[in-house]
């Protein structure tokens, strides 16, 4: 092959990527039909509890902050099961049947939980005391003798 034939089949292969990786980028599927509200006293109790919902993707945003596919599918089960009679709690329990204690951004104190729950503070106080040690045994030690005549100014 010539020098031109190898640079064109190189641009051709690059060009091919670029599509194959452009299509991937556009192969989540956007929700056709946004959810629709009996009321306002229903959105308002749906935001709220999306609010307080992980989305299990995403795993740093709120169901109602992701734009997830799986957080589009978990925010319509949430209004199903509100629109089932539910009340918040149940609603809750559901979905951390089905995904763990993670879905919740605030999980019950319980012991499975309280590492989550005392683990930052037990952190805290071990640093304290850790810097308090190194303080203590500083202060102990004797001042290092100084010669004035060595010193230049």
């Amino acid at each position: 092959m010539s020098r031109m034939s190898v640079t064109s089949v190189r641009r051709w292969v690059l060009a091919l990527c670029l599509a194959v990786c452009s299509v991937t980028a556009f192969a989540q599927a956007s929700d056709p039909t946004p959810l629709q509200f009996h009321d306002a006293a229903e959105e308002t109790r749906f935001h709220r509890l999306t609010a307080e919902l992980r989305c299990v993707m995403c795993q740093n945003q709120s169901l109602a902050d992701s734009n997830a596919q799986i957080a589009h599918d978990l925010r319509r089960e949430v209004l199903d099961l509100m629109r089932q009679g539910r009340n918040d709690a149940q609603v809750k329990q559901f979905l951390v049947d089905r995904y763990g204690e993670f879905v919740l951004y605030k999980p019950e104190v319980a012991p499975g939980t309280y590492i989550l729950w005392f683990g930052p503070l037990f952190l805290l106080l071990a640093g304290g005391v850790w810097v308090g040690l190194i303080v203590a045994k500083r202060s102990k030690r004797p001042a290092p003798a100084t010669d004035d005549t060595d010193q230049e100014w």
